[in-house]
Order: C-alpha cells, then sequence, then structure tokens
C-alpha cells in the first residue's frame, strides 16, 4: 500500500502563494494519475486538480488559472503550486490518485489558511 505524506501549508494572506509537495512511496506512483483535492471545514473532499501519468493537468474551475500541478517522477511527489490565493482556499489538502482510480490511504493532509 502505498503512503502519501503532504506538506507545504501554511497561513498566508490573500493575494499570497504556497507550494504544496506530496511524497509517495513505491515506484507505482508514476503509472498513475494523481490529484489534490481539499476539503474545507462542513463541505465535502472536492477535487481541485488532476495530472495524468504523462503530465497533462486538469483543474477545477475554482483552481484555473491561479493553481499548476506537477509532478515528477523521479521523486515519487506531486506538488501544487497556488498562487492569487483567497480565503475561500482554505482547507486541508490532501494528495490521492486521480478521480475513478482506486484510492490509496488517505495522508494527514496539509492545513492552508488564507487569512489576513
Amino acid at each position: 500500500q502505498v503512503q502519501l505524506v503532504e506538506s507545504g501549508g501554511g497561513l498566508v494572506q490573500p493575494g499570497g502563494s504556497l507550494r504544496l509537495s506530496c511524497a509517495a512511496s513505491g515506484s507505482i506512483f508514476k503509472i498513475y494519475g494523481m490529484g489534490w483535492y481539499r476539503q474545507a471545514p462542513g463541505k465535502q473532499r472536492e477535487l481541485v486538480a488532476t495530472i495524468t501519468s504523462g503530465g497533462t493537468a486538469s483543474y477545477a474551475d475554482s483552481a484555473k488559472g491561479r493553481f499548476t500541478i506537477s509532478r515528477d517522477n523521479a521523486k515519487n511527489t506531486v506538488y501544487l503550486q497556488m498562487d492569487s490565493l483567497k480565503p475561500e482556499d482554505t482547507a486541508v489538502y490532501y494528495c490521492n490518485t486521480a478521480a475513478g482510480l482506486s484510492k490509496w490511504n488517505w495522508g494527514q493532509g496539509t492545513q492552508v489558511t488564507v487569512s489576513s
């Protein structure tokens, strides 16, 4: 079973930036499409960005133009660069396999708080 460890969250002012990282154990990572998900208090977990095994990215409308997903298969790591952050981006962010794929165990996530 692949283990996922997210990092890079924190407190940032509106308009600021953060870069999240998700390290996966096991070389099987490279054949899977991966996604970044987030869950705000009282809300369901939602998918914000996806990247295929070949590096093609797609985004939820809320993330388009502000977030960039990338991956480094040599490091078994997927990244989420978040720019122009808004208070509504506040959530715990998780990575896992892309939508429609069997999920690995969820990691602990990383908290992102956007506030002045």
